[in-house]
């Protein structure tokens, strides 16, 4: 199998859900770490457009958004498995609260002023502010949670985890699955990224203790990479991957074959265009060419993601 390339940056949340993932899975990896902020050239030659962060790329296909890039590892190394062995369904709706609710609660908490000011310490004083100007722009229209209101909610949800937690050593029983690498990433920001605020866990001792041992899971076996030989990699890759055998799904009246753009529905909304090969129950895949990556499918989950034909 080609190998499994991760582009993350250190600090990103999402990205220590998918580090933890193939820690869990024990496979080995590629680190490619990319920007915190735009410009990002090097994504966009690999994505077309997509600049969240992380993506997940085998040769050349690229995997966007965790919910799909949790799939994929799954099939690359079912066993140990991240579905829940009594309880999948409902491991898979928690799951999406929390990479959005509960991870947006996290973040309104933690970037109140005094973690803030902890996240940038040492950095230039046009860091925070160019930080800001870029998350601004990725979520114009989102309505943002005020630090109070994030701080209240985070609280809440906080007791609800340690409820679970109280009876089981991980959410759903005795083993981690897809809800607890969801669940822990935007705790780990707080505990791990603005310290000066994790004492917000101190009344939670389970979600403490929890969070301990997701943590000892450990991100696997990892080797650096450029973005340059990972953009070369996917140019001389062989082909891409096969496509998807699930029945085509039209929920838009977009044929196959068209030119369309996906774009997340609220955050970081940047299109990517490309011809549209696959629409499962489950993804979208759009096959495009760029100059310096040549050939890409860029696979993206319908959850969370809105298809429309092109513009001409």
């Amino acid at each position: 199998m080609a190998d499994i390339i991760l582009h993350h940056y250190p600090a990103s949340p999402f990205s220590e859900k998918v580090r933890l993932i193939l820690g869990y899975k024990g496979l080995a990896w590629k680190s490619v770490i990319v920007p915190s902020i735009a410009p990002k050239p090097d994504v966009v030659a690999l994505t077309g457009g997509y600049r969240k962060t992380p993506f997940l790329q085998i040769g050349c296909d690229v995997y966007c958004d965790t919910a799909l890039v949790a799939q994929v590892l799954e099939d690359i190394q079912p066993t140990p498995s991240l579905r829940s062995a009594t309880q999948p369904e409902v491991a898979t709706v928690l799951a999406q609260w929390a990479d959005s609710t509960l991870f947006w609660a996290a973040l309104g908490y933690s970037f109140q002023p005094k973690g803030a000011a902890g996240f940038f310490e040492g950095a230039p004083p046009e860091a925070a502010a160019a930080f800001a100007q870029d998350r601004a722009a990725m979520s114009a229209g989102m309505t943002r949670l005020r630090p109070g209101d994030a701080a209240t909610a985070y609280r809440g949800y906080l007791q609800r985890l340690e409820g679970m937690l109280g009876l089981s050593t991980y959410l759903l029983g005795a083993q981690p699955c897809i809800a607890d690498f969801s669940a822990y990433h935007g705790l780990w920001f707080t505990r791990t990224c603005t310290p000066a605020l994790a004492s917000v866990f101190a009344p939670f001792p389970h979600v403490t203790a929890w969070m301990d041992r997701m943590a000892a899971i450990g991100h696997g076996s990892m080797e650096k990479m450029k973005s340059q030989q990972a953009i070369e990699l996917c140019a001389n890759a062989a082909a891409p991957a096969a496509l998807p055998t699930g029945a085509f799904v039209d929920d838009h009246g977009i044929a196959l074959g068209s030119q369309v753009s996906v774009s997340a529905e609220s955050f970081g909304q940047e299109p990517t265009t490309g011809e549209l090969v696959a629409a499962t129950a489950d993804r979208f895949i759009l096959r495009r060419t760029d100059e310096r990556a040549g050939l890409v499918h860029v696979h993206f989950p319908r959850i969370g993601f809105v298809l429309r034909k092109a513009e001409r």
